[in-house]
């Protein structure tokens, strides 16, 4: 999924010049979560148990997206207003991983989002970002955030052949004004279509949905050409099923959706699968 996702808020202090400021008031809903924590002492649960607690916290936020890209310098910023899919999941995994280190400012959240949402956690410019699905689920792999356990549970392995972003640089501001980026995308994009990832394919899913677990990261990978994931979301068992807590674009809110089987019957684009879980702090 190329990840023209968001966050628009942001830091109280500098963590560096390439993260950005607002005048906006303190974010009080962040407070709340981390006092909440504290209080219940979350930061003593596995991490797959703590990001889904956190997850939840955000049920029935506002759907917000494509509102990252603006500005001519990038920049790392983190907002509560409202969530894509992408931001969603990520905020609440870097929320849960400033808890486990007993981190209390709103600076350590972006300095943690920025550590999983750029290569290698650096900002360079608008290419380190990584805005391919797949490119986030190696990078962060690579980074030791998350797992993949795709393979383990039934995925078989493919190849993308990605070019969206490169074929379609209208679609995107930094693209549009900035010519030189695109050759750079198209290199990134090389080197992901080169990688090889695990898919549970659509058909399978039935038979590997009883071997999710609450606080897995699910990618649904699509057939629309040039992209890998079209959409991503957690599982949350709850009642024995395998329920799909996600920032939904068509009810324009976080919601508890229907089972993550029954979720892809209703998407005819999704081809299968890819199922990651974040891992401990080391």
């Amino acid at each position: 999924m190329d990840r023209r996702n968001f966050v628009e808020i942001v830091l109280l202090t500098i963590l560096s010049s390439k993260i950005s400021f607002s005048k906006n008031e303190e974010p009080i809903i962040f407070n709340k979560i981390i006092e909440k924590a504290r209080k219940n002492q979350w930061n003593k649960l596995p991490i797959k148990q703590l990001f889904y607690k956190v997850a939840l916290e955000f049920l029935d936020f506002p759907y917000i997206g494509g509102t990252l890209d603006k500005g001519n310098q990038e920049s790392c910023v983190v907002t509560f207003d409202g969530f894509d899919c992408v931001t969603f999941f990520e905020v609440s995994l870097n929320l849960a991983r400033i808890i486990k280190k007993d981190k209390t400012n709103f600076a350590d959240l972006v300095s943690e989002v920025t550590f999983s949402r750029y290569r290698e956690g650096t900002i360079n410019d608008y290419t380190s970002r990584l805005h391919y699905s797949a490119d986030w689920i190696y990078d962060n792999i690579q980074k030791g955030v998350v797992r993949d356990r795709t393979k383990e549970i039934g995925g078989i392995p493919t190849r993308f052949n990605l070019d969206f972003m490169s074929s379609n640089p209208h679609l995107y501001n930094s693209l549009r004004n900035n010519s030189e980026f695109i050759a750079k995308i198209e290199k990134i994009e090389r080197e992901i279509s080169m990688r090889e990832y695990y898919i549970i394919p659509r058909d399978k899913i039935e038979t590997a949905e009883p071997m999710l677990e609450s606080g897995d990261i699910v990618f649904f990978a699509t057939n629309r050409k040039g992209l890998d994931y079209s959409h991503v979301g957690i599982c949350l068992v709850k009642e024995s099923k395998r329920r799909l807590l996600h920032a939904s674009s068509k009810k324009k809110k976080v919601i508890l959706d229907t089972s993550i089987f029954n979720y892809v019957q209703q998407q005819p684009n999704i081809t299968g699968i890819t199922v990651v879980e974040p891992l401990e702090i080391q």
